[in-house]
């Protein structure tokens, strides 16, 4: 018997399993029907260009740096052609056949041989090029060249390398150019709407970028924007046809102010030992001469230095990769003492008819202290200007001590002390312009008259770059009103800084000029031995920064039997008077005497600059 409710109860859930069967269906097929119009008509610019991103390919292509040249068009570093031997793989059935023949005419290292042989295969299935040798020589190329037609899959192409003219002595000043971190290199290309991609390189060493020096500063400037050749690729990625080729923008040059004689001059006079010369232009506030020395051999870093000799360089004792002209800290010593004496006659505290008995040493009031003079029994009675001359230490002992601690720091601050006064100079150190709140924080000691007074003469905490005694120069030449200084010429960059002044006069700083005139031309000047060296006037001071403080002459010699313990010899000097074009200041480790060693090199360097004009 036939159970009706049962029969029932099946025919509702067949009729279930069909509507969901045709549910199923009719969503599978909607998907299909979504799916089609999706890759046919919403989505397809974006599925077309990808596709066209799969069969095309874009290769960069490096732009040509800029060249550098000096104030009077010479090329100071410029890009060398050389010629590589390169291959196209994709044409080679047997590339161990190939090398045995190369290498019939061409000599082939282990380094090189290993290199092709580890590339060629992926090279030729992208049908990449291959490099067989770098920097050919010339009787290489005659030797390939006349032999060409054997070789229908090799040929030679030009790529550059970086070179300084001048090798070392511009090895501060200009810097040099080195390779390129990944993630400096994408910022570069992003910057350019660009990504990391295959690159045709001009360069034989590839990516390269400016490391220090002007080669870093102006980088961008230099380096250019990269160009990119677009190519039709097949599946596996390899080169078919060219389509489109966007140019590389090379670099601008650079125009600097450097003065390539006088650099010559004064790398020459450095005769390479430690110190620094720094020359100036006075009236732009343009850098024409920037010397530290030692140096280094700049184009084998560029292009190429063994480990070995890249070590022996960086543990060198005499440190050839400081930069002693930009980064050097040294006491200014008696080079300070005209900007003590303006800032007496600043603040009314002397005026030129002021006069003092120098015994040879200065008692501080406070503890009996004495401070000594160079001059065993003194210079007698003495004024501001005799002081200056004959370089008494006494006089600036006295006045410093009749100082203000913070006025005196803000005035010596107004001669480019304690801060940066470059626009361009890579990584410059500020120096140190010591005050009480300095002394506390760093030392965490007070601040004693004591330090004042020795401040009044160029020592104590007190150091300054050579950069910054150039800038101290120029602005006592140019009366207190002077530009940033800069390497670049014609850029109208430069900020004027002036001295803003409520008692000083025209006649104070003739009267300043007039001292520094004296210190070579008056008799009892402390740089007399310069007087032949010139047929111009020249403002000058020297000065001995003193390393080891003695009592007495025998104690001195005594320390100077060790080199390293001996005093700087130091000079700034701006020339021709009255109306003076240059300033320099020059600085040499333990030489001693600032007018008998560093005072020939700043005259013979004023000398380049003026006499060659």
């Amino acid at each position: 018997m036939i159970d009706l409710n049962e029969t029932i109860k099946e025919k509702k859930n067949f009729f279930n399993r069909l509507v969901f069967v045709y549910l199923f269906f009719g969503m599978l097929f909607l998907f299909f029907l979504y799916r089609t119009f999706s890759l046919q008509v919403s989505s397809f610019t974006d599925y077309e260009i990808a596709s066209l991103e799969n069969k095309t390919r874009e290769i960069l292509i490096q732009p040509i740096r800029g060249i550098i040249y000096d104030r009077n068009g010479k090329i100071i570093v410029n890009n060398q052609p050389n010629y590589n031997l390169i291959l196209k793989p994709s044409q080679i059935d047997n590339i161990d056949e190939h090398i045995n023949t190369i290498v019939s005419y061409i000599e082939l290292s282990k380094e090189d041989i290993a290199y092709i042989r580890d590339n060629f295969k992926r090279k030729a299935r992208l049908n990449r090029e291959l490099v067989l040798k770098k920097n050919l020589s010339m009787e290489e190329i005659a030797r390939f060249e006349s032999r060409r037609y054997k070789f229908p899959a090799t040929f030679i192409d030009e790529r550059y390398s970086r070179e300084n003219i001048y090798s070392e002595i511009f090895s501060h000043a200009v810097g040099y150019v080195g390779s390129i971190g990944d993630d400096y290199l994408e910022e570069i290309l992003t910057d350019q709407n660009l990504s990391l991609k295959e690159t045709i390189f001009k360069y034989s060493n590839g990516y390269i970028v400016g490391k220090t020096g002007l080669e870093n500063i102006y980088d961008k400037k230099l380096r250019g924007n990269f160009g990119k050749k677009i190519y039709e690729v097949d599946a596996s990625g390899k080169l078919l046809n060219e389509l489109q080729e966007i140019p590389a923008k090379n670099g601008e040059d650079l125009y600097t102010s450097l003065d390539v004689e006088s650099q010559k001059v004064a790398f020459e006079q450095l005769n390479n030992r430690r110190g620094a010369v720094v020359a100036v232009e006075i009236e732009s506030g343009a850098i024409v001469t920037y010397v530290s020395s030692p140096s280094f051999p700049i184009n084998k870093i560029t292009n190429g230095m063994s480990s070995a000799d890249f070590n022996q360089l960086l543990n060198d004792q005499d440190k050839p990769f400081f930069d002693r002209a930009g980064q050097g800290r040294y006491s200014p010593a008696s080079t300070i003492k005209p900007a003590i004496g303006l800032y007496g006659l600043e603040n009314q505290i002397i005026d030129w008819e002021y006069s003092i008995d120098d015994p040879g040493f200065f008692v501080l009031p406070e503890d009996g202290r004495i401070y000594r003079g160079w001059k065993k029994g003194g210079h007698g009675n003495i004024t501001l200007m005799d002081a200056i001359i004959e370089s008494s230490n006494t006089f600036f002992f006295s006045l410093a001590y009749n100082s203000e601690i913070d006025k005196l720091v803000e005035h010596l601050s107004n001669f480019g002390f304690g801060r940066n006064i470059c626009i361009d100079c890579f990584i410059p150190d500020d120096g140190l312009l010591p005050n009480p709140e300095w002394k506390m924080n760093t030392l965490n000691f007070g601040w004693f008259k004591g330090d004042t007074v020795n401040m009044g003469v160029g020592q104590g905490y007190l150091s300054a770059t050579p950069i910054q005694l150039a800038y101290y120069s120029a602005f006592l030449a140019k009366k207190g009103t002077l530009n940033k200084f800069s390497f670049i010429q014609n850029d109208n960059i430069n900020k004027q800084e002036t001295f803003m002044s409520n008692n000083l006069k025209d006649e104070d700083w003739q009267n300043i000029h007039k001292s520094m005139i004296g210190v070579i031309e008056n008799p009892k000047g402390t740089a007399g031995r310069l007087r032949s060296l010139k047929n111009y006037a020249v403002a000058a001071k020297s000065g001995t920064v003193e390393l080891v403080s003695t009592e007495t002459k025998e104690d001195y010699k005594i320390i100077r039997e060790v080199e390293g313990q001996r005093d700087h010899a130091i000079i700034v000097a701006f020339a021709p008077m009255p109306n003076p074009k240059y300033a320099v200041s020059v600085v040499i480790e333990n030489g001693e005497s600032g007018g008998a060693v560093a005072g020939p090199v700043a005259i013979n360097v004023l000398n380049s600059l003026i006499n060659n004009e």
